[in-house]
């Protein structure tokens, strides 16, 4: 019974150990507006960029990533982790449906990423980028007031853009979206934005092909990014408490070898073993 006990491996508590990590920060700021979902990316431009995401997580080594999510506003759908499984279960969650708010404000969804980095020295600012990926069509703030706030501190912002200059209209719910007028919405690629807001901090611009969304070539150039120690991972694990039920069962069956050629007059009226004489 010990013996299946311990080979349970009962745990009891907790207890912290704690390791140095060494790499980069790397925040993902994705557009979830309505325009995502235009179809000249098939299925969606949306889907063509988790599906990347996905990919970049599982390459992944010593880099922590987080992700905001904006339209209209900005969320926070990931703090920034090394959790490379949970990274991937948030990034297949990404929908619209996500923000409340339609709308493309990317100015404030940089400013949103440049407060989700960890706390860190200025020294560790030089091993963090945000990779921007939309259509870039920003019509409600200044982004490039944000890419002048990421350029202070020393933080680099790559741009992806998603789409087609000649564009395609946008379906919800199996009907196209039309505007006042009755004319059918279009969604079109605005590179122009995107282009400045990437010079604006030392960053690159990538526009998105069929093949490529284009994120793995940004996310080689960020790895060739000076690596700093990042703060302190602390890892919570439980105590093992299988060991004491081991050795309570080594002690008995060196007690049931040590008995076992002895006879014991007051156990030996229980040996249900032993033969019962026969009957005259």
């Amino acid at each position: 019974a010990l013996v299946v006990l311990a080979a349970a491996r009962p745990q009891f508590g907790s207890k912290l150990r704690e390791e140095q990590a060494q790499g980069i920060e790397m925040m993902l700021a994705v557009d979830v507006s309505n325009s995502m979902l235009a179809e000249d990316f098939e299925p969606s431009r949306l889907e063509r960029t988790k599906y990347a995401i996905d990919r970049l997580v599982e390459g992944l080594g010593q880099e922590r990533i987080g992700l905001v999510v904006f339209a209209g506003e900005p969320r926070v759908q990931l703090p920034v982790t090394s959790d490379y499984r949970m990274a991937r279960a948030f990034a297949r969650r990404i929908d619209p449906s996500l923000v409340s708010v339609q709308g493309t404000a990317v100015g404030r969804a940089l400013s949103q990423a440049l407060l989700s980095f960890s706390e860190a020295s200025d020294d560790n600012k030089r091993s963090r980028a945000i990779v921007l990926i939309t259509d870039g069509e920003n019509h409600e703030d200044d982004a490039l007031a944000a890419a002048a706030r990421a350029a202070e501190q020393g933080i680099r912002i790559h741009t992806i853009g998603i789409g087609t200059p000649e564009g395609a209209p946008i379906r919800i719910g199996g009907e196209f979206i039309r505007d006042e007028k009755g004319d059918m919405v279009v969604s079109k690629l605005d590179e122009e934005g995107l282009r400045r807001i990437a010079e604006r901090t030392g960053g690159v611009y990538v526009r998105a092909t069929k093949q490529s969304i284009g994120l793995e070539e940004i996310v080689a150039g960020i790895g060739e990014m000076e690596r700093t120690e990042l703060a302190t991972v602390r890892f919570e694990e439980f105590d093992e408490r299988y060991r004491p039920l081991v050795w309570a069962a080594l002690l008995l069956l060196l007690l049931e070898f040590a008995l076992l050629d002895r006879r014991n007059t007051l156990l030996a009226r229980f040996n249900i073993f032993r033969e019962a004489a026969p009957r005259s």
